[in-house]
C-alpha cells in the first residue's frame, strides 16, 4: 500500500505537479472515500463527486444549478415519433485524457458509447463480471430497469449512435444524464485487458471531463489536474485536491482555517458559527432528497403492513427531526418524494405518533426484538445515523421492542444492506439524480431493484403496475395521476419509515467563485475559480 501523504505534503505535491509558480489549487473537503472510480459500478454521491462529475462526461448533462437537460458529448439528438429510437450526434474532436499510464491514439467515438453501456448489461462482455471486479454489480443500470427497456445500442458511424428501446420510456433521456451513464474509453479498456490489468480501470480512471486523475492516497487525499484538452476549454483551477474528512466538524474547521476551500454537509450545530464567520459563505437550498428507514418486508412479522405501521407510530418523529437537524431546516416527509417535486400528493399523510396503539399491535404480532442498522457517515438526508438509531431504539423500547443497533462503515454498510436476507430496519436515504419521480419510486422500490437499491425487498403488484405505466407515457398529466396513486399505495403498505426532506448546505471560502449548489446533490468544479 502506498504511504499516505500529510495534508500539507499533498498540497505541495499538487503545486509541484502543475509546474507553474502561480498555479491555482482548490481543496475540497470530501465527506467520504470513494468505493472506486468507475461510475457504472458505484451508487454513492461521494463516489460520483470523485469520478464522474470530475473525470467523465455524458451524452447529455443537467444544466449546472438545475435539472434542465443540455448537450454534453452529444451536440444534438432526435427521438422517433413512437419514442423507441434515440439518435445521438457526438461532438467532434473530444479527446480522452493523456496520463502517464495511458496515451490515447484516437478521439472519443461511437465505439466508446456502445461499450460504456454494453458492459453494464451484456453478460458476454468480459467487463461485465468477475474478470473485471469481484462481486461486481451494476446497481443503477439494474435498479432503474434499463435491461428491460434497452433493446440495443448501435454505432451508425464514428460520430452517430442509435439507442433502440423495447417500449417507450419517458424518463430515458433524463436517465442518460446521470452518473452511471458516463462514457468511458474502450481503447483504454482494451489495453488493460490485453495487459492483464483490468482492475486498474476502477482505480486509474480515464475520461473526457474537466479534470484528470493524478493520484489517490487511500482514505486521505485524491489529486486531480485540469484537463488541458477538455472539449469545453481548460478550467481556471489548475489542481483540484479532495481532502477526505469524514468528520463534519473537522471539515468545517478546515474551511474556517483556510485549509479547505469548499466543504459539504456541515453539522446542524455548526450552522450559527459558519454564518458568523466573515471569511466564508454558507450556501443552502431545499434538498431533492429523502431520509428513510427500510423494513425488510420479507421477514415475519415485518411482512405485515400493520406491523410496519405500528413501528412507524412508535417513533416520535417530530422529536427525532428536531434532535438530528436542530435549526438547519428539515421538513417531515409525508411521501417518498419531496413537496418540491411534481406529482407530490398533498392528500397523503404519514403515520402519526401513537405509541399506545403501536404497543398493542406489536404485542399481538409477537415482535420483541429487531435489528436497527446505522452507518458511520454524515449524509444530507441524515446528519447522524447513530444518534437517530439511539433515539428510535429508545422509542421502540417504550412499546416493548428491543432494538439491537448494527454498525458498519459506509461502503460495507451499503453492501450488507442490499442483501435480501438482511433482517430488521435499515437507515438509508436518497438524493434525486434527474428531477423525475421515477428516480425515486422505481429506483428505490421497484421489484427489479430488490438486491440493488430496494432495501425493503418490497415488491407490490399495485405499486409496480402504477410506476411502470407512468414510464410509458409522455403525458405529464397522466404520469402525475399515476404517481399520485402510487403514493397512496406506498402509504398503505408502509415498506419504510419516512424521516425528512432536508435543507442542504455547503461552506465556501469568500475567495472562491463559480461554485454552485445543485438540486441533484452534485458537487462540480467546472467553472469554479479562486482568487489567491
Amino acid at each position: 500500500m502506498k504511504k499516505k501523504l500529510t495534508f500539507a505534503a499533498a498540497l505541495l505535491a499538487a503545486s509541484v505537479l502543475s509546474g507553474v509558480a502561480n498555479a491555482k489549487t482548490l481543496v475540497y473537503c470530501s465527506e467520504a472515500s470513494p468505493a472506486n472510480f468507475d461510475p457504472g459500478t458505484t451508487t454513492g454521491g461521494n463516489d460520483f463527486d470523485a469520478s464522474s462529475r470530475t473525470v467523465y462526461s455524458r451524452l447529455v448533462e443537467f444544466k449546472h444549478g438545475g435539472t434542465e437537460i443540455e448537450p454534453g458529448l452529444a451536440d444534438k439528438w432526435e427521438i422517433s415519433d413512437d419514442g423507441l429510437v434515440y439518435t445521438f450526434h457526438l461532438h467532434p474532436g473530444v479527446k480522452f485524457q493523456t496520463t502517464d499510464y495511458f496515451k490515447p491514439t484516437r478521439d472519443l467515438n461511437a465505439d466508446d458509447v456502445v461499450f460504456s453501456f454494453d458492459r453494464q448489461f451484456n453478460k458476454e462482455n468480459p467487463w461485465n463480471g468477475e474478470k473485471y471486479l469481484p462481486n461486481l454489480t451494476w446497481d443503477y443500470y439494474t435498479g432503474m430497469d434499463m435491461p428491460k427497456y434497452v433493446a440495443k445500442w448501435e454505432k451508425v458511424d464514428d460520430l452517430t449512435v442509435k439507442l433502440t428501446l423495447t417500449e417507450p420510456n419517458a424518463p430515458m433521456l433524463a436517465n442518460l444524464g446521470m452518473d452511471f451513464a458516463s462514457i468511458v474509453s474502450k481503447e483504454y479498456a482494451d489495453q488493460l485487458a490485453k495487459d492483464g490489468k483490468m482492475a486498474d480501470f476502477s482505480t486509474k480512471p480515464i475520461g473526457t471531463g474537466p479534470f484528470q486523475f493524478v493520484d489517490y492516497q487511500l482514505d486521505s487525499v485524491i489529486r486531480y489536474a485540469a484537463n488541458p484538452d477538455y472539449f469545453k476549454g481548460k478550467e481556471k483551477i489548475d489542481d483540484l485536491v479532495f481532502a477526505i474528512t469524514p468528520d463534519a466538524t473537522a471539515r468545517i474547521q478546515k474551511v474556517l482555517a483556510g485549509e479547505c476551500d469548499v466543504a459539504p454537509y456541515p453539522n446542524p450545530a455548526d450552522i450559527g458559527t459558519i454564518k458568523a464567520n466573515q471569511d466564508v459563505t454558507l450556501l443552502d437550498q431545499a434538498g431533492l432528497n429523502i431520509g428513510y428507514m427500510s423494513y425488510n418486508t420479507t421477514i415475519p412479522p415485518l411482512d405485515k403492513p400493520e406491523v410496519r405501521h405500528a413501528l412507524n407510530q412508535a417513533i416520535d418523529r417530530e422529536a427525532l427531526i428536531k434532535s438530528l437537524f436542530q435549526d438547519a431546516g428539515a421538513t417531515a416527509a409525508q411521501n417518498l418524494i419531496p413537496p418540491t417535486m411534481w406529482s407530490w400528493n398533498k392528500d397523503v399523510k404519514f403515520d402519526s405518533y401513537d405509541p399506545e396503539a403501536a404497543k398493542k399491535v406489536l404485542a399481538d404480532a409477537g415482535l420483541k426484538e429487531i435489528q436497527l442498522w446505522a452507518s458511520d457517515r454524515v449524509r444530507p438526508y441524515n446528519p447522524n445515523f447513530q444518534r437517530a438509531a439511539e433515539l428510535i431504539q429508545a422509542d421502540w423500547a417504550k412499546v416493548g421492542v428491543k432494538a439491537e443497533i448494527v454498525n458498519y462503515e459506509w461502503t460495507k454498510y451499503r453492501e450488507e444492506g442490499k442483501k435480501k436476507e438482511r433482517p430488521g430496519a435499515f437507515q438509508i436515504g436518497w438524493t434525486g439524480d434527474n428531477g423525475d419521480p421515477d428516480n425515486f419510486f422505481a429506483t428505490l422500490f421497484a421489484c427489479s431493484a430488490i438486491g440493488v437499491s430496494n432495501y425493503s425487498s418490497w415488491c407490490d403488484k399495485d405499486f409496480e403496475d402504477l410506476i411502470q405505466k407512468a414510464k410509458k407515457t409522455s403525458d405529464l398529466a397522466e404520469r402525475t395521476k399515476l404517481y399520485e396513486q402510487a403514493q397512496v399505495v406506498f402509504q398503505k403498505q408502509a415498506p419504510a419509515f419516512l424521516l425528512a426532506h432536508s435543507q442542504v448546505y455547503a461552506v465556501v471560502r469568500k475567495n472562491v467563485s463559480g461554485f454552485m449548489m445543485d438540486p441533484l446533490g452534485i458537487h462540480r468544479f467546472d467553472g469554479t475559480d479562486k482568487a489567491e
